[in-house]
């Protein structure tokens, strides 16, 4: 059995710290906080994400807050710079055509959601990035609320998997 020994030992701030460089929402963080120690990562990652099942609006705003937009470097504190960038190499910033459609998908997405657009770019490409944006762009309210959960969900897993080796 594999169990997540480096995660497990972590003091208390630290473990807040790595855990909140994967999902910045208080109650997420106290969840999977207290269910340490963790006698796999399985465990690990099958109690993250079901904490991270659903999210209210404040949590959600909390969590779409450490993220940039597709495409965009981090420019607020807020932000995980090193993380976005790392999941964002997919995004090849030299394709000036799918660039710009970006810049206007993830406007129309602001102007059409009042909130960022997040997807998990790890191991996808700015042409599958820009497709899933202009197909949520059609998505109702309820529906993209539930992706947005959903990727912020994904993101969160990915960075824990890091942590928790």
């Amino acid at each position: 059995m594999t169990t997540p020994s480096s995660f497990n030992a972590l003091s208390d701030d630290q473990v807040d710290a790595a855990l909140r460089a994967c999902l910045p929402v208080d109650r997420w963080v106290a969840e999977v906080a207290a269910g340490r120690p963790y006698d796999s990562r399985n465990a690990l990652l099958h109690a993250a994400e079901g904490a991270a099942a659903q999210l209210d609006d404040d949590e959600l705003a909390a969590a779409l807050a450490g993220h940039p937009r597709i495409g965009e470097r981090a420019t607020s504190p807020e932000h995980q710079a090193e993380a976005s960038a790392k999941e964002q190499t997919g995004v090849d910033r030299s394709d000036a055509a799918v660039m710009h459609r970006l810049q206007v998908g993830n406007q129309a997405y602001e102007d059409r959601f009042d909130r960022v657009f997040l997807i998990r770019a790890k191991g996808r490409t700015a042409t599958e990035i820009l497709a899933e944006l202009e197909r949520r762009l059609e998505n109702d309210d309820e529906t993209e609320r539930e992706e947005t959960v959903t990727q912020l969900r994904q993101i969160a897993l990915l960075r824990l998997e890091e942590v928790a080796h």
